[in-house]
């Protein structure tokens, strides 16, 4: 596939870097690539591995470039590979590199050397267990460790650290972390990656599957921090008046937890003489204000049959408790969702252009001509049969019947399901605003409670004397 990004635009600054023994023509990008291709002889040869990041805003554009060659060159180039890394910024707030990494060795000669070699399986006894077919069993040994699938985390921690480095050194405060949601403890669904056509589509209006997964996800983390921050508030209100009355004196501290109805009613007595200062229609209208919030939080209570303040306390409990297994399984669900859509997508692709890949291997018996024709001409419909077969091989033990179907109507289930739980988290959200609204009234209650314990106190006192 052949692309023109010459009038994108965009490209502000490229290099290449080279371990000591390579060649100096590599230097030249045409070369580098054209002999990394050259040397790979097997047709599914991976050519290069690509590493995409974000830049900092906070660093000069100069900045930027030392950042990615110190990366770089600790990284990769000092374990042997060539790097090939472009910066593309469009001013429009994301500045980005592309780094482009070969992935067999050079020898000391600066020739391509071997990426990997097999050795023989043996059996107990040190010989080669011979397979079926008449030939001995083997495995391949990787000779780089390039590929480890362990160096992702170690390049991307390498990453955050050289970029706080060098944002500390510009005196910002800003700070970059590689690790996951999970890992940094943030109570966070995660959205799904857009990919440009889904972006497109989005930025002209169109609604696709992803942008509308992801708007879900957002107003569910929206929702579940709401409520933690609420639920947050209201322990820490029950707290400070259970810590209160373990201090008070022995003789005021009251046997049991205080009754919620008394209290509310101690709040329209309270709220009552503040208005008598105001005129008495505006004492008419806060009145009948009062008595429906005051109905409002009884009927809640009661139907909840919470009377007293270990019992709020409990029903805070549950509500979180609610909430964090309504987050839990909205994220598990996202997670195999997000699992589908690549199946689906990719068991698409293979069924739908499996035809024009089984036409080009019967092709490759005849005319050479005729078969690179048909190759180009059909060369997208076959890179896209290509991605999805390596996808569902790598991720399916059979290819032969791919259940489509099947997948779909699991995605819709699931979608069902979470649809049902973001009501639900909706559910929580109204209950912890109405507790916050009964939080709100015993807490004026207590507060005028307060000066008549002491007053009465004090009068106790005085006849004692």
């Amino acid at each position: 596939m052949t692309h023109d990004y010459t009038r994108k635009g965009g490209v502000v600054h490229t290099e290449i870097m080279l371990p000591p023994h390579a060649p100096p023509s590599f230097s030249d990008r045409s070369t580098l690539w054209n002999s990394v291709e050259l040397y790979e002889k097997a047709g599914n040869a991976q050519l290069a591995r690509e590493i995409d990041a974000a830049l900092p805003i906070e660093l000069s554009r100069e900045e930027q470039i030392r950042l990615v060659r110190e990366y770089c060159s600790s990284q990769f180039v000092s374990k042997g590979m060539c790097v090939d890394f472009a910066i593309h910024d469009t001013d429009s707030g994301n500045p980005h590199c592309h780094i482009m990494l070969t992935m067999r060795p050079l020898d000391e000669r600066g020739a391509w050397a071997a990426k990997s070699k097999k050795e023989y399986d043996l059996d107990e006894n040190g010989e080669r267990i011979r397979l079926p077919s008449g030939r001995y069993k083997t495995h391949k040994v990787d000779l780089t460790g390039w590929n480890d699938k362990g160096n992702a985390l170690l390049w991307r921690k390498a990453w955050a650290d050289i970029s706080n480095s060098y944002l500390e050194r510009a005196g910002s405060t800003e700070r970059i972390d590689h690790r996951s949601n999970a890992e940094r403890g943030i109570d966070e669904i995660p959205t799904v990656h857009m990919g440009v056509a889904a972006c497109q589509m989005e930025k002209k209006g169109i609604a696709t599957e992803k942008g509308e997964l992801n708007r879900t996800i957002r107003k569910s983390n929206r929702l579940i921090k709401e409520i933690r921050a609420q639920i947050g508030n209201l322990k820490e209100w029950i707290a400070g008046l259970l810590a209160a009355w373990e201090t008070a004196p022995r003789k005021l501290q009251p046997p049991k937890s205080p009754n919620l109805a008394n209290l509310l009613m101690k709040y329209l007595s309270v709220q009552r003489e503040k208005s008598r200062k105001y005129s008495q229609n505006w004492q008419h209208q806060h009145a009948a204000d009062e008595l429906k919030t005051i109905s409002q939080a009884a009927n809640y209570l009661a139907e909840h049959g919470i009377s007293t303040l270990d019992e709020l306390d409990a029903s805070l409990s549950s509500v979180s408790d609610e909430a964090f297994s309504i987050r839990e399984g909205m994220k598990t669900a996202e997670q195999r969702m997000k699992e589908l859509q690549k199946l689906i997508e990719n068991g698409e692709n293979y069924l739908q252009y499996k035809p024009i890949h089984a036409e080009l291997k019967k092709l490759k018996n005849g005319w050479t001509n005729k078969r690179d024709k048909y190759e180009e001409a059909h060369r997208a419909e076959l890179t896209l049969w290509n991605a999805a077969s390596r996808y569902l091989h790598a991720n399916l033990t059979d290819t032969k019947t791919l259940p489509i179907s099947e997948w779909k109507q699991e995605y819709a289930d699931l979608k069902a399901q979470r649809d049902t739980d973001y009501t639900k988290l909706k559910a929580a959200r109204a209950e912890v605003a109405e507790l916050q609204k009964i939080r709100k009234c015993v807490d004026i209650a207590l507060k005028a409670e307060q000066p008549e314990q002491t007053q009465n106190r004090t009068k106790r006192q005085e006849q004692e004397r």
